[in-house]
């Protein structure tokens, strides 16, 4: 079947997507030539591979199916033509997955380092919640995410790579509110609690530890920063929870220390494992196998 492969680039670009406008800025060429070049490949396909509706595209079965195929070629093109390109520099493009504060506290050194080592690839950080950022990963619009676990998106059999164990530890203005020696699960409650939103890994995995002790948590703030949540606690709003890997003894906030024992999380990558690394995504990797 005689189908020009710019056809099947603009139907990777809006099923990545799942957006005619936002393809149109990525090819830089007009939505309604997106929206032309669907259509022919449609025509030459005999069959519809997007629902289309006013406020959102979907893909069909169909679509879901050619996808799967073009994707993996789409992405080896890319890496072969960044090959040919950079000669003896590594060129072409990173693309990662990682909420604010696992980019602030624990992957700003690494980005640093590989800015440095590699100044022409070009990094590209999409900033989500843990959550969605496994939408990220299986939409292809990101190489891998950095995110915590346990995550109830991710599939549990789906291979991760441990980068860091952290544990949750929550932090009080000790003049706002004077504690002494170890509060109890149940203690916590009578005071207001600052968390992350309800659709992080944060919020579920706080929800489900309080429920295993047959508490209700009512939180008072629910925001999605982390930094946020430390300042609202500095000014005195209530006890903000935060991975213990970003709090630094600051003037003004103090531990709380509890008489239960909080399981670790992980921080984790996470790849799709079917589809091959681009080359800047495999050599950034191998930061962590050092």
């Amino acid at each position: 079947m005689d189908i020009n492969l710019e056809l099947y680039k603009v139907f990777y670009y809006v099923a990545t997507t799942l957006s005619f406008s936002e393809a149109s800025r990525q090819l830089y060429i007009s939505q309604s030539a997106v929206s032309q070049s669907v259509k022919t490949l449609e025509k030459k396909l005999d069959k519809p591979l997007f629902v289309r509706s006013t406020k959102k595209v979907l893909l069909t079965p169909a679509g879901e199916t050619l996808l799967a195929h073009v994707k993996p070629a789409m992405q080896m093109l890319s890496e072969g033509e960044a090959l040919l390109s950079s000669r003896t520099e590594l060129m072409g493009q990173l693309r990662i997955g990682a909420n604010d504060t696992i980019c602030r506290y624990f992957l700003i050194d690494y980005l640093e380092r590989f800015h440095r080592d590699y100044p022409d690839v070009r990094i590209k950080i999409t900033n989500s919640t843990s959550i969605g950022c496994v939408d990220l990963l299986n939409n292809g619009q990101v190489d891998f995410i950095v995110c915590n676990s346990p995550n109830s998106r991710l599939n549990p059999h789906t291979p991760e790579k441990a980068l860091l164990e952290f544990q949750d530890t929550f932090l009080v203005n000790g003049n706002a509110f004077p504690i002494e020696g170890k509060l109890s699960l149940k203690d916590l409650l009578n005071y207001p609690i600052l968390m992350l939103s309800p659709r992080s890994t944060t919020s579920e995995y706080l929800h489900q530890i309080f429920a295993a002790h047959g508490l209700r948590l009512l939180p008072e703030v629910e925001l999605s920063s982390n930094d946020l949540l430390l300042d609202l606690a500095r000014i005195g709003l209530g006890i903000a929870c935060v991975p213990d890997y970003m709090y630094k003894k600051e003037k003004g906030l103090q531990q709380v220390h509890l008489k239960e024992t909080f399981p670790k999380r992980k921080l984790v990558i996470v790849k799709q494992e079917m589809l091959p690394l681009s080359q800047a995504a495999a050599r950034f990797l191998e930061y962590f196998n050092e």
